[in-house]
C-alpha cells in the first residue's frame, strides 16, 4: 500500500507519449482530465489523511490513436505557502496546522483567534467542474482553482462566499441542457440561521458585460432550513431529475461549535463530524420551476452515503439510486496509519450498498395509515405514517460497489446502466464494474496488484444506445515490475480495446471529467500565444524586467 498512497508523486509537466498496447478508438479525441491527492509529506511535516495531500493534477490526451500523459502540482495558495516553508502550514479537513514553535507568544495568540472562524485551504484535490468555456479543480470548501486543461497550468481563485452566502460547496456539480452549473453549499449560522442553499451559475454573460465573471450572474436557486442550526448535515452530493433538485439530509453532521473551537483544542476539522445512527435520513425535493420544496415529509433509515449515482421520474414517483453505509467508517480507513496497516487488517465495516428509493410524489391522500403508496413495480417501499410523513425503504440493487458513473446524457432521465469501482470490504477498489439497474446484472474487469481509479464512461459519435461508447479508469499497479496505465474498455461488451502504459509512477486519484475536444481551445489558438509569451518572459529575464510587468502579461494571455 506504501506504493500507492504513503509516497509523494513526482509531477510530470511535458507530455509523455504513451506505449499503446492494444488499440484506442481514432474517434476518441479529447482530454482524460483527473485530479487527487499527491503529496503527503512537505518537510518533517506528514498529512494524517490521504484526503488531506496536496492537489495533483493529471491528463491523458487522445489524437488519433495516440495517448500522451501528463501531471501537475495545482499551484495552490496551500501549495506555495506549504512549500515556501517547508512544512504544512495550512489547515487540511485532517490535519491541523499549529504555528511555527519559534514563533513568538503574541503570534501564536493571533492564529488561535484566526482559527475561530476557519479560513478554508484553496487545495482543490476532489473533482473537475466545467463553467461555459472554463475549467475549474474543487474540493468541499468554498475556493476552486481554475485551472487549463491543456498545459495544467494554475490560473485564478474563485471564492463562491463573495457571490452566495455559503462557507463549504459540494466538489459534485450537476450540468443542466441549457450549460447552466447546479451546485449547492451549507451556509452556516448566517442571520442565526443554518441552511442549505442551491445555485446556478450560467455559462456565459451578456455580450456588454463580457469582461465580468460567469460568478458575478450567479443565482440562489432556493435554500433549505436544516434541521439544526448547529449540526448541519454532512454531504458530498446531490440529485437532480427533469422538474426537481434531490437533497438527502442525512444524520452524518458537523458540530460547529466544536470546529469553532477545533484549533484550539488541537484536534482536527474531522474529528467534528459524527454519525447519529439513532436519527433518520430526510428526503428534500425542490421544484425547479415553483423553487418551493414539497410540503410531505419524506424519510427514512439513518444511513451514511457520498454518492448519489442519478434519478428520474415516473408516473408520479421519484426513482432515485446512491451508495449508503450503515456507519462512517470509510472516512477512518483512509487515514495514513490506518492505510500502512496490513492490507487485510483495514477493512470497512459496512458494505457500500447501492440503494433505490422510490418516492410518490403523487399519491392518494385518503391512503390508509401504514399502506404502501409505491404502485410502481419494485420492492421499494413508502408507507404512510400517523403524522402524514412517508417512511422509504429502498430496493437494493446490488453490494460492494463505489464511486459510480453514468451516461451523462441520461442524468435525470431514465437509465439502465452504472458503471462503477468494486469494493470489497476495503477502501481500495480492485475491479471495475458494470451494473444493469434493471436486470441487475454486472460485468467485470480486473486484473492481480491493479488497482483502477473511478471509470469515465465516453459516448462514441455514433451512439444510438445508452452503452455505446468507451469507460475509461486510470490504473495504478502495486507490482513494482509493472508500470500503471490507461485502460480502455468496450462500454457494451466489457472487453479490453487497448490500454496506454505510462512509464511514470501514477498516483490513485479521487474524480475527474473526459473534455471533448470540440470543448478545448485548439492547438492554433492557444499553442502560438504560449510559445509568444514565453519567448517575451524570457527576453524580459535578460534584462530584469519588473515582475509586475511579467504578471501583466500572464493576465492579458489567459484573459
Amino acid at each position: 500500500m506504501d506504493m500507492i498512497f504513503g509516497r509523494n508523486k513526482e509531477e510530470h509537466p511535458e507530455p509523455i507519449k504513451a506505449e499503446v498496447q492494444g488499440e484506442v478508438p481514432t474517434w476518441l479525441q479529447g482530454i482524460l482530465l483527473r485530479n487527487g491527492p499527491g503529496m503527503h509529506t512537505i518537510g518533517d511535516t506528514t498529512y494524517n489523511h490521504w484526503f488531506d495531500g496536496l492537489a495533483l493534477l493529471h491528463s491523458f490526451t487522445f489524437k488519433n490513436g495516440e495517448v500522451y500523459y501528463r501531471s501537475k502540482y495545482l499551484q495552490s495558495d496551500t501549495y506555495n505557502c506549504n512549500i515556501e516553508a517547508n512544512r504544512i502550514v495550512v489547515s487540511e479537513f485532517g490535519t491541523m496546522a499549529y504555528p511555527d514553535p519559534c514563533k513568538n507568544i503574541f503570534s501564536k495568540a493571533f492564529s488561535y483567534l484566526s482559527h475561530t472562524i476557519p479560513e478554508f485551504t484553496d487545495n482543490c484535490l476532489i473533482n473537475i467542474m466545467k463553467t461555459g468555456d472554463d475549467f475549474y479543480a474543487t474540493s468541499e470548501t468554498n475556493f476552486i482553482r481554475k485551472i487549463n486543461p491543456q498545459t495544467l497550468e494554475t490560473l485564478e481563485k474563485v471564492d463562491y462566499s463573495k457571490y452566495v452566502a455559503v462557507n463549504v460547496a459540494t466538489s459534485h456539480p450537476h450540468y443542466d441542457s441549457a450549460g447552466n452549473v447546479l451546485n449547492m453549499g451549507t451556509s452556516i449560522v448566517d442571520k442565526g440561521r443554518t441552511k442549505y442553499i442551491m445555485f446556478k451559475i450560467p455559462p456565459s454573460v451578456p455580450e456588454k458585460e463580457k469582461k465580468k465573471s460567469c460568478f458575478k450572474h450567479l443565482e440562489v436557486v432556493c435554500s433549505i432550513p436544516s434541521r439544526s442550526l448547529l449540526h448541519p448535515s454532512y454531504y458530498h452530493s446531490f440529485g437532480i431529475t427533469e422538474n426537481y433538485i434531490i437533497f438527502v439530509e442525512q444524520p452524518f453532521k458537523l458540530d460547529i461549535v466544536k470546529m469553532a473551537t477545533a484549533y484550539i483544542r488541537g484536534v482536527n476539522w474531522a474529528s467534528c463530524l459524527s454519525y447519529h445512527k439513532e436519527d433518520k435520513t430526510w428526503f428534500h425535493f425542490v421544484d425547479k420551476k415553483t423553487k418551493k420544496e414539497v410540503s410531505t415529509k419524506f424519510y427514512s433509515d439513518a444511513m451514511v452515503f457520498f454518492h448519489h449515482i442519478n434519478a428520474y421520474e415516473e408516473d408520479g414517483h421519484i426513482i432515485f439510486d446512491l451508495i449508503a453505509y450503515t456507519d462512517n467508517s470509510l472516512y477512518e480507513m483512509f487515514y495514513l496509519k490506518k492505510l500502512t496497516e496490513v492490507f487485510e487488517e483495514n477493512k470497512l465495516t459496512s458494505m457500500p450498498t447501492c440503494k433505490r428509493f422510490v418516492v410518490p410524489l403523487q399519491y392518494n391522500k385518503d391512503a390508509e395509515v401504514g399502506s404502501n403508496l409505491v404502485t410502481l413495480p419494485s420492492t421499494a417501499t413508502a408507507v404512510k405514517e400517523k403524522d402524514g410523513s412517508i417512511y422509504c425503504q429502498p430496493e437494493i440493487l446490488c453490494e460492494g460497489i463505489e464511486l459510480p458513473r453514468i451516461n451523462y446524457d441520461y442524468n435525470g432521465k431514465t437509465y439502465k446502466y452504472v458503471f462503477a469501482t468494486e469494493v470489497q470490504w476495503s477502501p481500495v477498489p480492485t475491479k471495475i464494474v458494470k451494473l444493469n439497474t434493471q436486470t441487475k446484472e454486472m460485468l467485470h474487469w480486473g486484473e492481480n496488484h491493479c488497482w483502477p481509479s473511478e471509470p469515465i464512461f465516453v459516448p462514441s459519435p455514433d451512439a444510438r444506445e445508452e452503452d455505446d461508447g468507451v469507460v475509461l479508469t486510470c490504473v495504478v499497479v502495486s507490482d513494482p515490475k509493472k508500470a500503471p496505465f490507461l485502460l480502455v474498455l468496450d462500454a457494451k461488451t466489457f472487453r479490453e480495446l487497448g490500454r496506454a502504459i505510462i512509464d511514470v509512477e501514477m498516483h490513485l486519484d479521487l474524480h475527474g471529467m473526459f473534455i471533448p475536444q470540440k470543448d478545448l481551445k485548439t492547438e492554433t489558438e492557444c499553442l502560438p500565444a504560449l510559445y509568444a509569451i514565453t519567448t517575451l518572459l524570457r527576453y524580459f529575464s535578460l534584462f530584469c524586467i519588473p515582475t509586475l510587468t511579467v504578471s501583466l502579461l500572464l493576465t492579458v494571455f489567459y484573459r
